[in-house]
C-alpha cells in the first residue's frame, strides 16, 4: 500500500479545486518549487476534491492555468483524490477494526444545540484550536451492538477517531521535526486538542485530516511544505500517521498572505485571485515579487 522511499525529497502543492488559487496559494507553489529545485527533489501536484459539491473540473482546469502561468512545473500524472477513495476506505476500516474508531451519529443542528444550551448555563464548552466545539462523547461510548443496529436501520453517520484510545497506543513521544517560519525542532504534538475528529464524513467521503495522511505516504512524500494555518492539524496528521504505521515527512509551515484586514487569505477574495490579478496586467515576476520569494 505505501510507496517506497525516494532516493531523492519529494515534495507536493495539494489545493482544492473549489475555488481561484490566490496570492497565498502562490507563495506555497512557490516554495515548494523552490525547495524541489534546491534539493535536487521531486515536486508533485494533488488534487484534493473529495468535496463533489463544491470542487469542479473547470475550477481545477483554472487552478493548473495559474500555476503554468506561474512557472511552475509537475510530475504527472496528477493525483486526484476522487480517484482514491478506496484508500482511505481501507486506512479507515484498520482502525475500526482496532476500535479506534466509532460512528457518529448527531448531525450538526444537534451539536449546535447542545454546545448553545450548554453555554446559555454560563459553562464553557471545549473548543479545537480551530474553534469549532469539540464533538460530544455520547456516540463514544455506545455499545458494539447499539452501534451495528443503529447503523443497519440506516442511520446517517459519520466516523470519529476516539482521540482517548488513540493517544493511549500513540504514546507521549509523539513529535515532528519542523523546519518553517515559526518554531524550528522537534514539535512535541498534542492531537487531544482537537478531540474525536471526523474521519469519514456523512455527506461527503473521508475527511481532510485522513486522505491527505494517506495520499503523503502513498505518494511518498518526504517535506511538507504549508502555510501556518496548518500548523495544529500536523499533531492529528502525525498521531494517524502513527497508527497507520506510515514514514513521517519532515514539515515546513510557512508565512501566510494576510489580507488588508489581518485575516488570512481566503478563495472568496476575489481581488487577490491570480486569474484576477493577471487580469489586471500584473506578470509571473509581479507575482513572486508580491509574495516575497
Amino acid at each position: 500500500m505505501i510507496a517506497l522511499p525516494s532516493q531523492k525529497p519529494v515534495f507536493r502543492f495539494a489545493p482544492s479545486p473549489n475555488g481561484a488559487l490566490h496570492l497565498g496559494h502562490a507563495l506555497s507553489a512557490l516554495l515548494n518549487k523552490q525547495r524541489a529545485e534546491a534539493t535536487g527533489g521531486r515536486l508533485l501536484l494533488r488534487m484534493e476534491d473529495i468535496d463533489p459539491a463544491r470542487c469542479t473540473p473547470e475550477l481545477e482546469q483554472a487552478i493548473l492555468d495559474d500555476l503554468v502561468w506561474l512557472g511552475i512545473s509537475w510530475e504527472t500524472p496528477v493525483r486526484r483524490q476522487s480517484d482514491h477513495l478506496p484508500d482511505y476506505r481501507t486506512a479507515l476500516d484498520s482502525l475500526i477494526a482496532r476500535r479506534l474508531v466509532y460512528p457518529a451519529f448527531l448531525s450538526r443542528g444537534e451539536v449546535k444545540a447542545r454546545v448553545a444550551a450548554h453555554e446559555a448555563a454560563g459553562k464553557i464548552w471545549p473548543r479545537d484550536p480551530d474553534g469549532t466545539p469539540r464533538y460530544p462523547g455520547d456516540d463514544r461510548m455506545r455499545s458494539a451492538g447499539e452501534q451495528r443496529d443503529r447503523i443497519a436501520g440506516g442511520e446517517k453517520h459519520a466516523f470519529r477517531l476516539d482521540m482517548q484510545a488513540a493517544m493511549s497506543i500513540a504514546g507521549a513521544d509523539l513529535c515532528w521535526q519542523e523546519t518553517g517560519d515559526s518554531q524550528k525542532g522537534a514539535i512535541l504534538a498534542d492531537p487531544s486538542a482537537w478531540g474525536d475528529v471526523v474521519l469519514w464524513r456523512a455527506d461527503a467521503p473521508s475527511s481532510y485530516h485522513l486522505s491527505v495522511t494517506v495520499d503523503d505516504a502513498l505518494q511518498g512524500v518526504t517535506h511538507i511544505v504549508r502555510g501556518l494555518d496548518l500548523f495544529p492539524s500536523t499533531a492529528v496528521h502525525r498521531l494517524l500517521q502513527r497508527l497507520l504505521h506510515l514514514p513521517e515527512p519532515v514539515y515546513h509551515h510557512h508565512r501566510l498572505i494576510l489580507g488588508a484586514d489581518g485575516r488570512k487569505l481566503s478563495k472568496s477574495q476575489g481581488d487577490t485571485a491570480l486569474a484576477s490579478l493577471r487580469q489586471q496586467g500584473m506578470s509571473s515576476a509581479d507575482i513572486r515579487r508580491l509574495v516575497g520569494v
